[in-house]
């Protein structure tokens, strides 16, 4: 535990000395994991949860209209 509390002040030592480096990495992360959750979202409206009724197969109706002029 001593050591993981060590590594993390170093870590914010190194931060703190590059603010540019610090600024790139932050905005890294911010657009992967809202890229990300973006992605995934419209994955699962979209396969996992595509229908936004009860399944009930035998009351589904499909209406098509035919111009017969």
């Amino acid at each position: 535990m001593q050591t993981l509390l060590q590594d993390l002040r170093y870590v914010l030592r190194m931060l703190a000395t590059n603010p540019g480096f610090t600024a790139v990495a932050v905005i890294t992360l911010a657009f992967g994991i809202g890229g990300t959750t973006a992605i995934f979202s419209m994955l699962y409206s979209a396969v996992l949860n595509p229908f936004a009724y009860r399944a009930d197969p035998h009351r589904l109706v499909v209406l098509v209209r035919r111009d017969t002029t």
